[in-house]
């Protein structure tokens, strides 16, 4: 005999007394299927309590995790796409860009801000991968290369926070060209003694990957972070053999010397404050060994 016995048939609750349960209430984890509440997820700043799976999250949720109170001073915030080889794919490139702006509220794939973290000044570029696939068009580039510029100017650390599938196909020539740009911006901002941080976070490919995302003083990547420069079916494509397990995860990365360290991000602001604090202290005390005068001997 079953423990529960319903006594009335038929019963039927009208439409507007139905209670539903709020969009976005609850996190499912792609990874180890754990529920947890948003709210939890949300402290945990994306990352799964259980498997430690670490969610994409976008420029604004980076700022607020390493920025003090979320205060920061968002710099060429207006910059936008021009339309230079009249691109049209399923639509115009222009009304491709006008549709993006109005779903995502940003203005193109990468915000930049010069803020305090940990009271500790720095220069933060960030890519939105909801933007076009975090593609790497001219706006992109001279963002990038304006924010290592204000970097270098007032000898502020630069931390570049990669997030990208790569170049932008619409601009064609003119996205392969902010490869060599950024590139060559981050030569001066070296020969200048401004430290450069690069995080690479999931997915890092293409062009991306090929320039300003591996030219940092420290390399460094979030957990289980997809890096590479192709894809991996094309490579396997291309080579015609299977590719090892793990291949081109930011473990795969590590192991194979391109990468500085991994961090989570429940301590990568911390693990960046102290990075800093160290790359200053030792330029700090090369510049006080570099003073002291040398015996002369005869």
């Amino acid at each position: 005999m079953s423990w529960f016995k319903r006594v009335e048939k038929g019963i039927v609750t009208p439409t507007d007394q139905k209670k539903e349960t709020p969009d976005g209430l609850w996190y499912k984890c792609p990874e180890c299927k754990t529920v947890a509440p948003m709210a939890e997820h949300k402290r945990l700043l994306y990352t799964c309590a259980k498997c430690n799976y670490h969610d994409r999250i976008n420029s604004a949720e980076y700022f607020e995790v390493l920025f003090d109170n979320n205060q920061f001073t968002e710099l060429d915030e207006n910059l936008t796409s021009g339309d230079p080889l009249h691109f049209v794919d399923t639509k115009a490139y222009p009304q491709r860009i006008a549709a993006t702006q109005r779903a995502t509220g940003l203005q193109d794939a990468v915000r930049t801000a010069h803020g305090l973290m940990n009271g500790q000044e720095l220069v933060v570029a960030c890519m939105d991968f909801k933007f076009i696939g975090g593609s790497m068009g001219s706006v992109v580039g001279e963002k990038i290369a304006r924010a290592i510029d204000y970097a270098r100017q007032h000898r502020v650390p630069f931390l570049m926070i990669s997030k990208s599938g790569g170049a932008r196909m619409m601009e064609a020539g003119y996205s392969l060209m902010q490869m060599a740009k950024t590139s060559a911006k981050l030569a001066l901002l070296s020969e200048a003694g401004v430290p450069f941080i690069s995080l690479l976070t999931d997915p890092t490919t293409g062009g991306v990957t090929a320039s300003f995302a591996m030219l940092g003083d420290f390399n460094i990547s979030e957990p289980g972070a997809l890096i590479g420069f192709a894809g991996p079916r094309v490579i396997k494509e291309t080579i015609g053999k299977d590719l090892p397990k793990g291949f081109q995860s930011a473990e795969f990365v590590l192991e194979h010397g391109f990468l500085d360290f991994i961090v989570d991000r429940k301590e990568l602001k911390q693990q960046l404050t102290d990075l800093l604090h160290m790359v200053q202290s030792s330029a700090s005390e090369a510049v006080e060994a570099a003073s002291v005068p040398t015996r002369q001997t005869r």
